[in-house]
């Protein structure tokens, strides 16, 4: 009897069709594009216009709609993975210089959008969220650019990156200030305003209360957590975290960029990043795709003109306004065409400002489309814009009148002289700081309280009571703290000993307790009638003045978790570069090689950093792996913590070498378990024999790295070298066996 074949076909899902052609598709575009040492970003915006509807010579996505959840996915993930890389404690750190350019550029850059959308006759909210995508320069681009001319060492550099921190915080705000304008259709300053204080509010309950419970709750865990469960709890706290902000009203990429940079301060930030890296990678590819899905050719032809406009206004104002900020923010004409000239291109965050104002239905078809033009043009004209900043601000230099590059240098010179901060303004700001934060979280803990808490003890006769009492028992440590709390001290104490400060100081003390009654009058009034809240209100005072100790000592215990929470990551590093162990001046190392480091995928035998530099590759730290002295042959791969020794000037030599290959350094650490040892060279074995024939380096797991021989010091010696009796030899191995052999 034949075999019979079924015919029948099994039926694939559109959503799992469509995502295998757009992976697909997407695979081949960023092999050609890296092929052509060109941004994958326009890889994947090219293999989105050939997957899309408007491309007739190729397969088809054929659901939309499902693109579109996994785009917004995309963008989530893609704010998540830039919490991770970023800090509030690096924005701390960026200091004027590119907070003045950022902003500088950001408010000029909107109202000359807003101003060349409008002559364009392209209405109020289609100009209002061109000036907004226009005045977003990218960061992945500028980081790509700079790794391949080679100038991150330089000092422009280090401007440019703190700008484009402060530019991605700026996008955020103005996304949410973008989706407020958007719902009233109405340009209301006071729904602005409202916005922003809403925001704020929320930024300071979820750094606060994130900070104090999650870096407690996974270290907690740590034990229990394998790289699986800690992916999928990192990825629930972002989604929750999304959630959260979609219900108050804000953007879920908002929510999930505080959720990323929450973790970004607790101790396992690294591993975190490492792992969330792969979904980032590919939902974000998805969303790229998803943006060059919309490119219409019929489109781009019609508004040619537009985009020709466009690109001009973004290359020559993103340059100029640039400029003119870090001039302003008291930088040296050279640095300053440098940073501008940098920062002359929109790229993903401009995308994802442009998705906003399609799902919020209040842009038009043309304006999508005709933004990625834009930034694929920008794309390829930033390294040539970086890589002629430096002749172009030369000859600038030349081309000015003498008494206006006179003034530039003597504005920088006085610039850099007073950036000290007074007394008066460091406790201006410890002030400022205290009082927002503990108003913003008993407010936060009242309404909280009147929301849930009240409900459920509805059925109880003294309802209202005990919920006050236990929202009372909760904010007591921070009314406590916001009243009575000293701030700066040192700094108080010496603004009290001249005059005319003493009587502001005590006017802020006094304005604290106001505000203090205030925010209890507040919760006694939300829980109470006036009347009642008056008596209650005295009783509290009583109670307060009672029991100042155990208020005192229950706000320290809190202020100490948070404090030890937020410096966790810190004191790690800073337990790990301890070492009291230095041969000479030589010392042990650690640097981190960057994702898109140029030595990445060499072998040691190919850096030669021994033959060059003078120093010794000690171990190789992989994730969770430490290959300790490593051979000639093993490779360095991205994200690897390579541990040296060497002298002073030799690291110097090596962090400018690795500096040029976008590598950060961290000082001093050492790894417990292969550490550098001396040793008298006692043993019979090994005298008379080479370096070599001893097989020190087989005992010990090692590697002989000094030799000091009647008074004189050999550094690096060679395998060949003869030992003698009395030598004292340094060397680096495993911590065990070196004890072992010591004491032999």
């Amino acid at each position: 009897m034949p075999i019979q074949l079924s015919t029948s076909v099994v039926h694939l899902p559109d959503l799992i069709s469509d995502l295998g052609l757009i992976l697909a598709t997407a695979a081949i575009a960023v092999l050609i594009f890296k092929l052509l040492k060109q941004p994958l970003v326009l890889g994947y915006l090219v293999a989105g216009f050939l997957a899309g509807s408007e491309f007739d010579f190729f397969p088809t996505v054929k659901d939309m709609n499902s693109v579109s959840v996994w785009a917004e996915i995309g963008v989530i993930f893609l704010l998540f993975s830039l919490g991770l890389e970023f800090s509030f404690k690096k924005l701390m750190k960026v200091g004027g210089t590119a907070s003045i350019t950022a902003l500088t550029q950001i408010i000029g850059m909107v109202g000359l959008g807003y101003l060349v959308g409008y002559w364009m006759g392209w209405g109020k909210m289609n100009s209002l969220f061109l000036g907004v995508i226009l005045s977003i320069s990218s960061t992945t681009i500028i980081l790509k650019t700079f790794d391949e001319l080679g100038v991150k060492a330089q000092k422009f550099a280090g401007n440019v990156i703190g700008a484009l921190i402060v530019q991605d915080i700026l996008a955020i705000l103005m996304m949410v200030l973008l989706s407020t304008v958007a719902v009233s259709q109405q340009f209301s300053g006071s729904e602005l305003l409202q916005s922003v204080l809403k925001l704020i509010f929320f930024l300071i309950i979820w750094f606060t209360a994130g900070i104090f419970f999650i870096p407690t709750i996974l270290k907690k865990a740590k034990h229990l957590l394998t790289d699986e469960m800690l992916l999928i709890v990192s990825l629930a706290l972002c989604l929750l975290m999304v959630l959260f902000a979609a219900n108050v009203g804000f953007s879920p990429a908002l929510g999930a960029f505080i959720m990323g940079s929450i973790i970004a301060e607790t101790t396992q930030a690294e591993h975190i990043e490492h792992l969330v890296k792969p979904v980032k990678d590919l939902f974000g590819a998805v969303f790229f795709v998803s943006v060059g899905m919309l490119i219409d050719p019929e489109m781009l032809v019609k508004y040619a003109i537009p985009v020709g406009i466009l690109t001009v206004v973004v290359i020559f104002g993103q340059s100029f306004l640039s400029t003119i900020g870090t001039l302003l923010s008291g930088q040296p004409l050279k640095q300053s065409v440098q940073t501008g000239m940098s920062l002359s291109q929109i790229g993903e965050f401009s995308f994802i400002i442009a998705t906003l104002g399609m799902t919020l239905k209040v842009t038009s078809d043309f304006l999508y489309p005709t933004v990625v033009a834009v930034s694929a043009i920008t794309t390829f004209t930033t390294p040539f814009m970086v890589k002629f900043s430096t002749p172009f601000s030369a000859y600038i230099e030349k081309q000015l009148p003498k008494k206006w590059a006179k003034r530039i240098e003597r504005y920088s010179a006085n610039t850099q002289a007073i950036r000290s901060e007074s007394n008066w303004r460091i406790v201006l700001r410890a002030y400022l700081i205290h009082v927002v934060i503990h108003s913003a979280i008993i407010v936060s803990i009242i309404v909280l309280s009147s929301t849930y808490v009240l409900p459920l003890l509805n059925g109880s006769k003294f309802a209202h009571i005990i919920a006050a009492f236990i929202t009372l028992i909760i904010i007591s440590p921070f009314l406590y703290a916001l009243s009575l709390r000293r701030v700066a001290i040192e700094q108080v104490n010496e603004l009290l000993k001249v005059r005319k400060y003493r009587g502001p100081i005590i006017m802020m003390v006094f304005l604290r307790a106001i505000l203090t009654l205030v925010l209890f009058g507040f919760l006694l009034n939300v829980f109470f009638s006036p009347g009642i809240a008056l008596v209650a209100l005295v009783f509290c005072l009583v109670l307060f003045w009672l029991f100042p100790k155990k208020l005192t000592a229950r706000y320290y215990k809190i202020e100490e978790r948070f404090i030890k929470n937020l410096n966790a990551r810190e004191l790690a590093k800073a337990k790990r570069s301890r070492s009291d162990l230095t041969p000479w001046d030589g010392h042990m190392a650690s640097f981190d090689v960057a994702r898109e480091s140029n030595i990445a995928g060499k072998t040691l035998e190919e850096l030669r950093l021994r033959e060059k530099l003078g120093i010794n590759l000690a171990y190789i730290k992989r994730g969770d792996v430490v290959i300790n002295i490593p051979s000639r042959n093993e490779r360095i791969f991205p994200g690897d913590e390579i541990s040296v020794i060497g002298t002073d000037g030799q690291l110097k030599e090596l962090k400018v070498f690795l500096d040029q290959n976008e590598t950060d350094a961290k000082p001093e650490i050492k790894e417990p378990d292969i550490v550098l040892r001396q040793i008298d060279l006692k043993n019979q074995e090994f005298i008379g024999k080479s370096i070599r024939e001893s097989n020190l380096r087989e005992k010990t797991n090692g590697l002989v790295v000094g030799i000091e021989r009647n008074g004189k010091r050999y550094l690096n010696p060679e395998s060949n070298m003869i030992l003698s009796d009395g030598d004292i030899l340094w060397i680096v191995g495993d911590k065990k066996l070196l004890n072992e052999l010591t004491h032999n």
